[in-house]
């Protein structure tokens, strides 16, 4: 591994071209793979924060329902999957609102 670090070095004239060269390298990972993620993860969160009754969501799994009640203080949502049946999801696994679900 240092073998290569110092043949790019020897290649680019010095450390400083080598310097320059990974500082790019890592400003370009970071505006087109960490920024974007970080920005999509704030949005999870504020929609969890924000879960009310009656919203439409889907889960982690992949569960359609309707949210019947929210306890943030606990991090727990009752999500209603089909009449009458209930179930209790942590409310970090809670994703996304849902708008066109069909109601059976």
């Amino acid at each position: 591994m240092s073998q290569i670090i110092l043949a790019a070095q020897s290649a680019q004239g010095g450390s400083t071209g080598f310097l320059f060269m990974m500082i790019a390298i890592f400003a370009i990972m970071w505006l087109f793979m960490i920024r974007p993620q970080q920005k999509k993860q704030k949005e999870i969160r504020n929609f969890q924060n924000s879960l009310e009754k009656g919203a439409k969501v889907v889960t982690g799994g992949g569960v359609y329902g309707e949210v019947r009640s929210v306890d943030l203080a606990a991090g727990k949502v009752e999500v209603e999957i089909a009449r009458g049946v209930v179930v209790t999801v942590d409310k970090n696994y809670v994703f996304a609102a849902v708008q066109d679900m069909p109601v059976k």
